[in-house]
């Protein structure tokens, strides 16, 4: 069966809109600024993290067309439920509630002067009608939201990067490359490739698209991820471009929470690209950008419990509810807070979810249940020291790091990961020869 280009390109715009919130729009200026004359490194990390391992991520779900369930199942049952749970959680406590947050600090308060209690209410009532009318999804996102989006950034990357002067600062980074790697798992977006692809292929299911046979469903969410996944690499490299030659021609104020550089410095661009007319772009763009994720986010954690449930649409509504609950109590804080918060699990999960999603496309006869076990388990182990050295650093564990590579900049689980593939795929090789 041919697809048909209205739907590959109105599934590929809804996928890079599910992808593209808050921290996708806020936090690569502020990382080009400060890379100054290395953002080009920087932005090779960034991408790896932000755009290469999420778009793996979605062709793992063009290959098991599942939920995120499928995506541990080889390592045990009672893994993949608890890893379920343990993302959707942070889910809609974390990048959901994040978007309102920095919808409410951009674009509503400096406008309107509200409280973060009635912006948050509002915005994820609206997000709950979207969910509760998923099959609509698709179309409202990928048809109308998507491409205003993307003509907004398009204009304001390709009008800065025409106006200045293109002159650049000196890097604050020691390692560029690393600094770009770690800054992508605040986009979430690994995490929301496992997210986002399972609302993608519930919604064509729901959606009654003319995509029923596999391989045609495998062919379009592949293209799709392509499409979406060329689409966040330039506007990525444009903001983090824009945000390094504007460095020398726009004050960031250092003494700011970093949350308010990130802010003033893309509004900063905005008004330099496009006049005084830039900051109301600016606040319709990050609404648009955050309202698109937090649906998908929703959408995708009512989806599982759904799955749970005997496939219950009850279900699916009070989780949706309780998403958006739990949405506005955590949208009460500030989004470099949450921010804060955030760090330290996503040195946990973000490893975790980045073998899972690197095996997951792997032929069969490669990636066994054994090879998936003793690679997520050394992944698991190694993580460890990652996150007790940013909640409490000590003498002992920074000698015990030491001796393990990569470890001081917060990947230490790398190479012992790649090991354990290696020695695991080797050992059972020669057990069934």
């Amino acid at each position: 069966m041919n697809i048909q280009r209205k739907e590959l390109l109105v599934t590929s715009f809804a996928l890079f809109s599910l992808f593209f919130g808050a921290g996708n729009l806020l936090l690569p200026p502020l990382l080009g600024y400060n890379a100054g004359d290395n953002w080009i490194w920087v932005t090779i990390g960034f991408m790896i993290t932000a755009v290469l391992i999420p778009i793996i991520g979605i062709l793992a779900h063009a290959k098991l067309q599942g939920t995120m369930y499928d995506f541990g199942k080889k390592i045990s049952p009672w893994f993949s439920s608890i890893y379920c749970i343990i993302v959707y959680i942070i889910s809609v406590a974390i990048p959901s509630p994040r978007t309102a947050s920095a919808t409410h600090e951009i674009a509503i308060h400096p406008a309107f002067g509200t409280s973060p209690l009635l912006t948050s209410t509002i915005y994820f009532a609206l997000v709950l009608v979207f969910v509760l009318n998923r099959s609509k999804i698709l179309n409202l996102i990928g048809k109308f939201l998507t491409p205003f989006i993307v003509i907004i950034l398009l204009a304001v990357i390709g009008i800065g990067l025409t106006s200045s002067s293109l002159t650049t600062g000196t890097s604050t980074f020691e390692t560029p490359l690393v600094s770009g790697i770690l800054e992508g798992y605040q986009t979430f977006d690994a995490i929301g490739a496992v997210v986002v692809g399972a609302v993608i292929i519930v919604s064509l299911n729901f959606k009654n698209m003319k995509v029923s046979q596999f391989e045609s469903k495998r062919k379009l969410i592949r293209q799709s991820g392509f499409i979406a996944g060329t689409g966040l690499f330039v506007i990525y490299a444009g903001l983090i471009a824009v945000g390094a030659y504007y460095g020398s021609q726009i004050e960031v104020d250092t003494a700011l929470s970093s949350d308010m550089q990130r802010a003033n410095l893309l509004r900063g661009i905005s008004i330099a690209a496009l006049g005084n007319f830039g900051n109301t772009v600016l606040s319709v763009l990050i609404s648009l950008a955050c309202f698109t994720t937090a649906v998908g986010i929703v959408a995708g954690t009512a989806d599982y419990f759904r799955g749970l449930f005997n496939k219950s649409q009850n279900a699916y509504v009070i989780t949706a509810i309780i998403a958006c609950i739990a949405g506005v109590g955590v949208g009460q804080l500030d989004f470099h807070s949450i921010i804060v918060i955030a760090y330290p699990i996503l040195l946990f999960i973000y490893p975790i979810t980045i073998m899972l999603i690197l095996l997951n496309v792997m032929p069969e006869r490669i990636a066994t249940p054994l090879v998936f076990r003793a690679v997520v388990i050394v992944t698991f182990i190694f993580s460890i020291p990652d996150v007790i050295g940013f909640i409490s650093p000590s003498d002992g564990l920074k000698s015990i790091t030491e001796y393990i590579p990569l470890a001081k900049h917060s990947l230490g689980w790398v190479l012992p990961a790649l090991v354990a593939f290696v020695v695991t795929s080797f050992f059972q090789s020669n057990t069934k020869k």
